[in-house]
């Protein structure tokens, strides 16, 4: 076991701050990374809040982890020490289920291990990238390209693959009309993959101030969505949408907007369940779904996609003491598009 340092929540109730943890000695297939940036997802305010309940404290938050490699174990073949690598939402799962076996362990049958706020096979706690440090499996452990600013590579490992995933698995491309509802950190990540698969992508917003943002990070279009002409004028006009949104809204108002055929996947987790009417869906086939990041497949697809065509999230790098103004900022949708932790700042 190893000491190293770390931000944690020690209750749903009290702030982030300095805290020790133990990582476990490097095994024979694990990798221990020295952590360079980690990610702040909205996820982490849920968990580290208990808003979604089940809670472990206490708990070191982080799953958008990148670093470099400073330890591998004896058997080891698919990692060196010295490369850069990646940890995403999960570190383990349970390899044999139909899932795992199709290269899909986000949907484990019986559960993947979370990276923070888990438990290992051990039934030890799991900590996140708020810290200096991780050991991980190689089979959980992702390559990361020299080629990209690693502090905007970070937040891929959610955000990415989770817009990533649903316009993949949808075979989004040329031809389709999308929209990607919410500029946020899902949202500019949505947006920047649909364009770079050849989509036309229109943004809803609620925000006339984000019209400019969403045409620069290449949207082809943007509308209001508290206009009702506009919105009625975009009724049937839609082949897909990826709604990142997670206030709570009425699912009713969008699927409206979808054409015959149409699909609306949902990535975003409103805080209360949403009624949706069954002619929202009847009248013209169309499809309401969801989408739960990417297996380690996919995972790594999309950061080899990333790096031969240059994507990585737009970003605001903060100190590990500035977390808890960083969460209240992005509470108020104050960030253009992520918080990255520079984990220097925790040694």
């Amino acid at each position: 076991m190893s000491t190293v340092n770390a931000y944690a929540a020690q209750s749903a109730t009290s702030p982030i701050a300095p805290f020790n943890i133990q990582r476990r000695e490097v095994g024979p297939h694990d990798v221990q990374i020295e952590i360079l940036y980690c990610g702040v997802c909205h996820s982490d305010i849920h968990q580290a809040r208990n808003e979604w309940g089940g809670s472990i404290f206490p708990m070191v938050p982080g799953h958008e982890i990148v670093g470099r490699i400073i330890n591998i174990g004896k058997e080891v073949t698919n990692f060196t020490i010295g490369e850069l690598a990646g940890v995403g939402c999960f570190v383990d799962s349970c390899r044999i289920c139909p899932s795992c076996l199709a290269h899909e362990e986000q949907y484990c049958e019986t559960g993947m291990t979370g990276t923070y706020n888990g438990k290992d096979k051990q039934g030890n706690p799991t900590y996140g990238g708020y810290s200096t440090q991780i050991v991980v499996d190689e089979k959980y452990t992702l390559h990361v390209s020299e080629k990209l600013a690693l502090k905007g590579v970070a937040p891929l490992l959610c955000a990415g693959i989770t817009t990533y995933s649903p316009l993949r698995h949808w075979k989004i491309g040329k031809g389709h009309k999308v929209a990607v509802m919410g500029l946020g950190g899902l949202g500019h990540m949505g947006v920047k993959f649909a364009v770079s698969f050849g989509a036309e992508v229109t943004v809803l917003s609620t925000s006339k101030s984000k019209e400019q943002d969403a045409l620069k990070l290449g949207a082809h279009h943007f509308a209001v969505t508290s206009d009702p002409e506009t919105m009625k004028g975009l009724q049937g006009h839609f082949d897909f949408i990826l709604n990142t949104v997670s206030a709570q809204h009425d699912y009713n108002q969008f699927l409206q907007l979808l054409s015959l055929n149409g699909t609306m996947v949902v990535v975003g987790v409103p805080p209360q369940p949403s009624v949706v009417a069954a002619f929202s869906l009847i009248g013209r086939r169309r499809a309401l779904a969801g989408s739960l990041i990417g297996g380690i497949k996919e995972t790594q697809e999309m950061l080899d996609y990333c790096a031969t065509h240059n994507i990585v999230s737009d970003v605001e790098v903060i100190a590990a003491s500035e977390i808890n103004t960083a969460y209240e900022r992005m509470i108020k949708g104050d960030v253009r598009y992520r918080f990255v932790i520079d984990i220097a700042s925790l040694k």
